[in-house]
């Protein structure tokens, strides 16, 4: 993969110890290049496992065979075009394009396409999607593989979209409601806040008003002959590249490429593809924006300059030393934030593209109210600091450290990466010519550069990142009685202060000592079972403990670790379970031990451990992960979470600070006000189901949180632990004796409370008028009690997902009313046996009751009409596709494991969900119908602007 790809699927470490780098090298390491591969100069080798080839018309394209997850591929279709490209006339049909595309087409007339690949398993929306961007449009299709036809009619529809979608006069009408629903879903402040910034951070460039969601006044009257002019003009073979990436034969992908898109004329007297740029300008542009329903205040400086692609191994150095610096002035920003004097609540450097061609570099803070200024000059001062007096040894030393950490575990990971990585990195290959060398050849390169960086070279980093020219300042704070907003002149004052100031160098301490001081006394297995058909190891602890095994080998590089105790915060008052709910994280902030959170993180410098202790409603828990190498520092952890929490009254305090700001303007925010609402209204007040306020955080003291903490976590004696993933049992029995057989334990058992709030009963018709946007938002929930069973909880769940499917033809395809919609249905059985369905759509305002009118009705078709063949077995196939998926995840396991002891399962019977699947009828989901989508028990609540009737 390439070094964008890596480190956006493995983030670089925030924690780890200082290890050598040629130490780190001797492990795992790929088989070497040719030395002169590694040569500044030279060009990056595409990755040899990936076949890349041009037709005769023009038409790219890329296919690699990958066998994660089987039997599965993805397809994409990349057309180097978007809204940049449109007419004046076109604003938002580029995505309509995209609409358009399954709305009927040469081989799949109106919405054949997504009731056929919903019946191989695919679900629109989450699966079957596209993008429009400013520049170019992605179609994306992951099929099933193992059954015959479906790669060829997969590669049919992808052939359509090239050349035979049908623009029908009538569907192009009926999506205009689909796309303006769309456009509308993304208005509120944050677009507000856009549409004043970009005409000044895109000034003069064509970007500042060619935003892909268009403009409504063209969508409304968008019609056959706009759409189709934009897809005849740009969607053409010079312009587009197929990417087939899976469980497939190459050359069976290579013949289905050539056969649908190689046909395809090359065109000729067409319209040149130009790219837009972002002219430059020489002094320092500024924007400050305010908005009544923004509810935090943030600054930060771009600087413009022209985009550059990782072609060479010199552009990979390059953009390793951009790496590091932002790194390393990250930990700094890192370490301020938890600062209680600190103006800002987080702050951070960043680097990369912007649009095509163009890149930027950032300095950007959260700032604390009414801390604007203070804020810019403290994120500037930060990289005045590194510019005057660089970086500290150690620190580059550690950002190296975690650097090849992170490609070591990409490295690893080479022949588990899913087959979704790799098409965004031949995605990039194509559109800007971004290197794909592949992960062997980059984790080889970067062990031979790292070491060839210097300090001297990430400081300079600082010098050239600065200056008037090109730089724009962005300020938004809350349009607020009170709040004042800085000027423009206060802004630019701030940087000639910072260069006039007298800044020191920057200085740490290191914690010095073991993770652990004192190792404690082991305790031992006392029991142990084996489930030999799930390969399931079940050890009891002479301390009580209980822990569970699952070995795969899904993953190369991870353990998963979760554990839970009955009783959380049921155990405490209603008016203490807030307190108790956030002891964990607020504790855990502090670090561990002797070590704060600060000197926690360099102590763990090269290391992929953590963990991370949490209190529910019910339980107690600790979840967390590790690299198998790393897994007695997670032990440790686990260990050290429990018998050496840390309380820091600095980073509480910053903490604090921290939730104020988020809590001071929080009903501003018209979703927020929504959410507690509905909250508040279906628990009747229930003192535990109370959001969050200024005056609760008045009620949290550190010590009591401490105590709390202590008390929940100071026996673990009815722990029970689970471990998933690259785990060997024998290899791990010593490691759980020493750390988790040593864990205090005074036999206590205890079991969580009912202590509410009840399921709501009878109707609730509740309307929330908050905002100013054309927009609403609705909430439907039909709710009731009855005995649980397994099969009753799975005929819900397959109900509620037969729901969404029709309420998505007539909500969105029918009446063109809503974007998408989303329906859930759950069957609970903690504490109490209730059910619920959930369901949500946005829509346009005053189509809300419209709307709500067309569920009821389709509820009722439910009750009375059954399931057709088809419906159940587009269900079903759904279910079956993403159990095969899902059953190779290391996640799945854990969450059955765990939900399975939780409430007293078999663990024998792991996998009957195919059964289940396998006995779904049409009879069973009628029934449920008539008993689970009765309306005694509703409730819709709205969302509704201030302003409308």
């Amino acid at each position: 993969m390439t070094l964008h790809a890596v480190m956006r699927r493995i983030a670089v470490l925030a924690f780890a110890a200082p290890l050598a780098l040629s130490a780190q090298a001797t492990k795992a390491s790929p088989k070497a290049a040719p030395n002169d591969s590694f040569a500044l100069t030279a060009p990056l080798p595409m990755d040899p496992a990936v076949k890349v080839g041009t037709l005769p018309n023009g038409i790219r394209y890329y296919i690699r065979k990958n066998s994660k997850p089987e039997k599965r591929a993805e397809l994409r279709l990349v057309v180097n075009a978007g809204s940049i490209l449109e007419d004046d006339d076109q604003r938002g049909l580029a995505h309509f394009v995209e609409h358009m595309a399954f709305n009927g087409t040469k081989n799949f007339a109106k919405n054949d396409i997504v009731t056929y690949l919903e019946g191989i398993g695919v679900r629109f929306g989450a699966d079957l999607n596209a993008y429009t961007s400013f520049d170019e449009t992605v179609y994306i299709l992951p099929v099933p593989t193992d059954s015959a036809g479906i790669l060829d009619k997969s590669f049919r529809f992808l052939g359509d979209v090239a050349t035979g979608v049908l623009f029908d006069s009538a569907e192009v009408v009926a999506e205009r409601g689909v796309v303006l629903s769309e456009w509308r879903n993304g208005l509120g402040a944050r677009a507000r806040l856009r549409d004043k910034q970009f005409p000044v951070i895109f000034r003069g460039s064509r970007y500042a008003e060619r935003l892909p969601i268009g403009k409504p006044e063209v969508l409304e009257k968008a019609n056959s002959a706009l759409v189709r002019r934009f897809w005849q003009d740009w969607y053409r073979p010079d312009l587009m590249a197929v990417v087939a990436v899976g469980d497939a034969d190459p050359a069976t992908l290579e013949q289905l490429i050539r056969r649908t898109f190689g046909g395809i004329p090359r065109r000729t007297n067409v319209r040149p593809r130009t790219l837009a740029s972002v002219p430059t300008h020489d002094s320092t542009l500024v924007t400050i924006a305010t908005d009544k329903e923004l509810t935090t205040s943030s600054v930060g400086v771009l600087w413009k300059r022209p985009g550059k692609s990782t072609r060479t191994v010199g552009d990979m150095r390059e953009d390793l030393i951009s790496r590091l610096y932002n790194g390393m002035l990250n930990q700094r920003f890192q370490e301020l934030s938890l600062k209680p004097d600190a103006p800002f609540t987080g702050a951070g450097a960043s680097s990369g593209g912007f649009v095509r061609g163009s890149e930027l570099n950032s300095l950007d803070a959260g700032a604390k109210e009414g801390k604007i200024v203070e804020s810019l000059q403290a994120v500037l001062t930060e990289a005045e600091r590194v510019q005057r007096h660089g970086f500290l040894a150690s620190e580059l030393e550690r950002a190296r450290t975690n650097t090849l950490r992170a490609y070591e575990r990409g490295y690893l990971e080479r022949d588990k990466t899913p087959s979704g990585a790799f098409v965004d990195e031949y995605i990039a290959n194509y559109l800007s010519g971004e290197g794909a060398p592949g992960i062997a050849f980059e984790y080889a390169a970067v062990q031979k550069l790292l070491p060839t960086i210097t300090l001297a070279e990430v400081n300079a980093v600082a010098n050239a990142r600065g200056g008037a020219a090109n730089r724009v300042v962005t300020v938004t704070v809350p349009d607020k009685e009170g709040l004042r907003v800085p000027t423009e002149a206060e802004i630019r004052a701030v940087f000639g202060a910072v260069v006039a100031s007298t800044i020191t160098p920057w200085v740490e301490t290191l914690a010095e000592g073991a993770l652990v001081a004192t190792t404690p006394t082991a305790g031992r297995v006392v029991s142990e079972k084996r489930i030999a058909a799930q390969n399931i190891t079940d050890w009891t602890m002479s301390n009580g403990v209980r822990v569970l095994i699952k070995p795969t080998d899904f993953n190369a590089d991870q353990i998963l670790m979760s554990a839970f105790s009955p009783g959380g915060a049921s155990l405490v008052s209603d008016k203490d379970a807030f307190k108790t709910s956030l002891a964990p994280s607020i504790i855990a902030s502090g670090g561990v031990g002797i070590f704060s959170a600060i000197d926690l993180r360099k102590k763990l410098t090269g290391k992929v451990a953590s963990a991370t202790p949490s209190i529910s409603d019910l339980t107690e828990g600790m979840s967390g992960s590790a690299s198998p190498k790393d897994l007695e520092t997670l032990m440790q952890l686990t260990y050290l979470r429990f018998t050496a929490p840390r309380a820091d009254s600095m980073v509480f305090k910053a903490t604090m600070q921290q939730l104020e700001q988020f809590l001071k303007n929080k009903d501003a925010n018209p979703n927020a006000v929504f959410s507690d609402t509905i909250q508040q209204t279906l628990a009747n007040g229930h003192p535990r189901a109370r959001s969050l306020s200024l005056d609760m955080l008045k009620e949290l003291e550190l010590n009591d949180l401490m105590a709390t903490y202590k008390e929940r976590f100071s026996d673990a004696g009815d722990f029970t632990f689970f471990f998933v993933g690259n785990i060997d049992p024998a290899t791990f029995k010593p490691l759980a004796e020493q750390w988790l057989g040593a864990l205090p334990a005074a036999g206590r058992k205890e079991t969580p409370r009912d202590v509410g709030p009840k399921q709501f009963t009878g109707v609730i018709d509740k309307a929330v008028r908050k905002g100013i946007a054309p927009q609403s938002q609705s909430i439907v929930l039909i709710a009731g009690s009855a005995p649980w069973t397994r099969d009753d909880s799975y005929t819900l769940s397959s109900l509620g997902e037969l729901l969404q499917m029709r309420l998505l033809e007539r909500l969105r395809e029918s009446l063109g009313g809503t974007y998408s919609v989303s329906v859930s249905a759950n069957f609970s059985r903690r504490m109490r046996q209730e059910w619920q369905v959930a369901i949500q759509y946005g829509s346009a305002p005053e189509n809300a009751d419209t709307m709500f009118a067309a569920v009821r009705e389709e509820l009722e078709k439910l009750r009375t009409t059954p399931a057709t063949a088809a419906e159940l077995e587009r269900v079903k196939e759904q279910q079956r596709r993403e159990f095969e998926v899902s059953q190779k995840q290391n996640g799945y396991w854990m969450n059955t494991l765990r939900t399975r002891v939780e409430y007293g399962d078999p663990l024998e019977t792991i996998g009957d969900y195919i059964t289940l699947i396998n006995g779904l009828t049409v009879e069973k989901l009628s029934a449920a119908s008539k008993k689970f989508l009765v309306e005694g028990n509703r409730a819709r609540f709205v969302l509704l602007p201030e302003t409308s009737k």
